[in-house]
């Protein structure tokens, strides 16, 4: 029998603001995410919604312990307009979070 492979779960956010700028990228990062599967097999969305209280697309991932989301965000952002990832501190449930958010104007 096969040992499975350790997990994390990661949200994979958009801001309002980013999505207001470029609609068509909630389109983009679930075409990105359906291709990145095909790459790792052990890499899961288990469910994509619109959170209404904040306006954001959250895509909920099962991630494998090896894999680094920072190498899969910097391969993102080739694919989609300027933008910067937030990492924010792990919920309570120990879930990791990462927002992508417009590039702030100086």
């Amino acid at each position: 029998m096969e040992s499975e492979e350790q997990m994390t779960i990661a949200e994979l956010r958009l801001s309002h603001r980013y999505i207001n700028d470029h609609p068509w990228v909630v389109t983009a990062v679930n075409g990105f995410l359906s291709a990145y599967f095909m790459e790792q097999p052990s890499f899961r969305v288990q469910r994509h919604f619109d959170e209404l209280e904040s306006g954001m697309h959250v895509w909920i991932c099962d991630v494998p312990n090896t894999m680094k989301m920072t190498t899969l965000l910097r391969r993102l952002q080739a694919d989609i307009p300027p933008c910067r990832y937030i990492h924010t501190a792990p919920e309570p449930d120990g879930r990791l979070q990462y927002v992508i958010d417009v590039l702030d104007q100086c």
